[in-house]
């Protein structure tokens, strides 16, 4: 009769950690410019125009 070998134990996984921070402390990508899809502007009026045109509701045509 033969015995197989115990298996070695395996690690308890690792519970994540609870952080007690504040989360409105930390900036989220809607607090700046980017996160609300702004464009970066070098003050161009041929630019600020095709923006306008580019963003102009449909019903606006």
């Amino acid at each position: 009769m033969s015995t197989a070998p115990d298996p070695a134990p395996r690690p308890e996984p690792r519970k994540p950690k609870l952080v007690f921070d504040d989360p409105l402390d930390q900036q989220s990508s809607d607090d700046t410019d980017r996160g609300w899809g702004e464009r970066q502007g070098d003050g161009d009026a041929a630019a600020d125009l095709k923006r306008f045109l580019d963003e102009k509701p449909p019903h606006h045509i």
